[in-house]
């Protein structure tokens, strides 16, 4: 009988651990669960970042305000007629030589 249930036990432990840790076990479905996560959260925020990229293209090819709007903030160009005023923070202090306070 004690011989039945060490057979037995043997049995079960053999047949679980195909279960556990085999090619295709629950550790292998869970990490395989987490890394789908972390891809479909990489795909939806690449495809936020694509639809952004599609709007500003369909803005510069259709539309002179996008254009119009990077050419004023990126390389700081005005109309005709406009002034340009170039606000400077109040915090800075220029240092003049020690020979010009004297």
């Amino acid at each position: 009988m004690r011989l039945i249930l060490i057979v037995l036990t043997a049995l079960l432990v053999l047949i679980q651990y195909p279960l556990w840790l085999g090619k295709g076990g629950w550790l292998r479905v869970w990490d395989l669960s987490r890394q789908l996560d972390t891809a479909l959260e990489k795909e939806q925020e690449l495809r936020q970042r694509n639809e952004k990229l599609a709007g500003e293209v369909q803005d510069l090819k259709e539309g002179t305000g996008a254009v119009e709007e990077r050419a004023r903030y990126e390389l700081g160009m005005v109309k005709d007629g406009e002034i340009f005023v170039q606000v400077l923070d109040g915090g800075t202090k220029s240092s003049a030589p020690d020979s010009a306070r004297q």
